[in-house]
């Protein structure tokens, strides 16, 4: 009997029984609840059938409220109580959170905005804490999962079903060879063939969108060292006549003897989002931590 009255119970009948047995008058709890007289009646016989009780009765002073009616209304009072409770938003605070957020970037995003945005979250959410993590195989299982928090990656990059994503910083590429390279400060396709490349490799993988406009045009790089850092790659081409291909922002950052080159490429712009599990998007913290990092990111641009 249990698991068939909850099974056919419908919780738009509880505040009309709610109103019901305040008002003891079917015509004034109707018009609390926005049901015309019939609908009104058609709720009541409902809840008699529910109940198994009429509720309400004729009595010489007026409708009366029956024994049954009369032992609902604290209980029904507490029950609409949590419900509200139950369905409201609960209140964010920043500082009350106690967790640990992870954001997969590469090396060069991270010496980008990763300080600052510690900085930041400490000062509004002491309690949280900032995991970095590597990009690498898995990547994508991994957030879709909820082991990784968000994700940065190249607004080329298709997102894998159910990801969503939000633009993050628009950056250029930049040709990055040593101070006093032989190419004198200029580059061309054919200095690409010409001159050993650091290849940064996050996946394991050897593809990229550069190397397929090159091939195009009849050139393939020579390779040197294949990387799975972009810092790695900047060191390696300041003490060698290597050249790599990287982000501009982050190549200013170095402290090393490096000249920069605009590419000869068709497209240098290097546009950057923040990938999430579209199932955790309405997730309050991550929302947060997104706004924070939009803010950190524009900051340093």
């Amino acid at each position: 009997m249990l698991g068939k009255h909850l099974r056919s119970i419908d919780l738009n009948l509880l505040p009309v029984l709610d109103a019901l047995l305040r008002h003891r008058n079917a015509t004034r709890a109707g018009q609390e609840v926005g049901l015309s007289q019939p609908a009104m009646s058609r709720a009541l016989g409902r809840l008699r059938e529910l109940l198994g009780d009429p509720l309400l009765v004729r009595g010489a002073g007026g409708a009366l409220l029956t024994p049954r009616a009369e032992a609902l209304r604290p209980a029904l009072a507490a029950l609409l109580g949590e419900l509200q409770g139950l369905l409201a938003e609960p209140a964010f605070d920043p500082a009350a959170e106690r967790r640990t957020l992870r954001i997969a970037m590469t090396d060069a995003q991270a010496a980008l905005i990763l300080a600052p945005l510690v900085a930041r979250v400490g000062r509004e959410a002491p309690g949280v804490v900032i995991e970095w993590v590597p990009i690498g195989p898995g990547l994508q299982g991994k957030m879709l999962a909820g082991e990784i928090d968000v994700t940065l990656a190249l607004d080329t990059t298709p997102l894998p079903p159910g990801a969503a994503s939000a633009p993050l910083v628009e950056d250029r590429v930049a040709t990055v060879v040593r101070e006093g390279h032989p190419c004198g400060g200029h580059w061309s396709r054919e200095d690409y063939a010409r001159y050993p490349s650091v290849f940064i490799s996050l996946l394991g993988d050897r593809a990229s969108d550069m190397d397929a406009e090159l091939a195009a045009s009849g050139i393939e790089r020579p390779i040197a060292a294949i990387v799975p850092s972009f810092r790695a790659a900047a060191e390696i081409v300041a003490a060698s006549d290597a050249v790599t291909t990287i982000s501009r922002a982050f190549a200013r950052t170095l402290p090393l003897p490096l000249a920069l080159i605009e590419p000869p490429l068709a497209n240098v712009r290097l546009g950057v989002v923040m990938v999430w599990a579209r199932y955790r998007g309405a997730d309050p913290l991550l929302a947060w931590l997104r706004e924070r990092m939009v803010e950190v990111a524009a900051a340093s641009a």
